[in-house]
């Protein structure tokens, strides 16, 4: 097995397996994620006889970067699994500190209409070892520590539900990467039952909806997933969410012109958000040449906007990175695949 796919709790249950006392897992986590060894006869306070056994029965990882676009603030990956397939990530570079934007799955069933990643059918899900190596490669090319992470890049987090869980429980452990549950953003389209079940998940972790419409009828058009849970059921297990947690939600919403952007869109956005604790996150559209969508103008965005405040609901524009590279989740992979 990858050794990166192992949680701290994991470990501590493989050495007493094998008659050892749990410190060994405190012990291998820190010459993994703190010494960054990439290989197990680099550790030098564990027996030869453990090593050997740690050498048998798991292995280390390899993504490797092919390709990488720059823009100011931001820099676009393209990294190959060990099967050859292709993910993407995204580094972004805040006030705050570095932000990572990482792939779940091979690909998306969603068939979000206006998304690249869409066009590209699942081919299997990111092992939560191979979403650890997004991280630990990235932050090898930049000599840079990264502090939040956005699970929001190619594929439906909660359609890869228990490595996505295994994988936040890795980054989070302190004696590893120990990345702060409230510096992690999990992001879905709508899988109503894994909202349920993630308001149980005992990590303080951020939790983003993609909405993109204020309707059923206009919803369905753009996000095949209303059509299996609509509005009303999302929005109940949002509130659901919301009382168990007491955690604020946020609602990705992407402008597209004369699509979403209209007043009465706001209005009705407006009256479906009322009361919540929540706030919406305007996109403007990354546009591309497979998908026929524009990007609403600046005027269309600040009217929304302008709209959404006056009826009290708390609204930021999400600042634009990457305007000279392959912008649009999901597009440098395409990019290189229908080369």
């Amino acid at each position: 097995m990858n050794i990166y796919n192992m949680t701290f709790d994991n470990l501590v249950d493989y050495f007493k397996s094998i008659g050892l006392k749990s410190y060994r897992a405190k012990q291998l986590y820190d010459w993994l994620y703190v010494k960054r060894i990439d290989s197990f006869k680099s550790i030098t306070n564990i027996k030869k006889e453990i090593i050997d056994k740690l050498d048998s029965d798991y292995y280390f990882g390899k993504i490797e970067i092919i390709k990488k676009q720059s823009d100011e603030l931001v820099n676009k990956y393209l990294l190959k699994l060990e099967d050859g397939n292709t993910i993407e990530a995204v580094l972004m570079e805040h006030d705050y500190g570095l932000s990572l934007c990482i792939s779940s799955e091979v690909g998306c069933n969603m068939g979000c209409k206006f998304c690249e990643s869409g066009r590209i059918k699942k081919i299997r899900d990111v092992t939560a070892g191979e979403m650890v190596e997004e991280i630990l490669v990235i932050e090898k090319d930049l000599n840079k520590r990264i502090s939040h992470i956005v699970i929001m890049g190619i594929g439906e987090p909660f359609d890869n539900y228990n490595n996505i869980c295994n994988f936040i429980e890795i980054v989070n452990n302190s004696n590893g990467i120990n990345i702060g549950s409230r510096h992690i953003t999990v992001s879905t389209c709508g899988i109503v039952p894994k909202i349920y079940e993630f308001s149980k998940f005992p990590y303080q972790v951020n939790l983003a909806i993609s909405l993109h419409a204020p309707n059923d009828k206009l919803r369905n058009s753009l996000m095949p997933i209303n059509k299996a849970y609509n509005l009303n059921e999302l929005m109940l297990s949002i509130d659901e969410y919301i009382k168990k947690t007491n955690r604020r939600v946020t609602f990705e919403y992407i402008m597209l012109d004369n699509i979403n952007d209209t007043h009465d869109c706001a209005l009705e956005l407006a009256k479906l958000l009322k009361g919540k604790n929540c706030y919406v996150n305007l996109i403007p559209y990354n546009e591309t040449d497979n998908i026929g969508y524009k990007r609403s103008s600046k005027e269309k965005i600040m009217k929304f906007y302008d709209t959404l405040k006056k009826n009290n609901i708390s609204v930021t524009i999400r600042r634009e990175f990457g305007s000279k590279i392959s912008a649009a989740c999901g597009q440098l992979k395409t990019m290189k695949e229908e080369a």
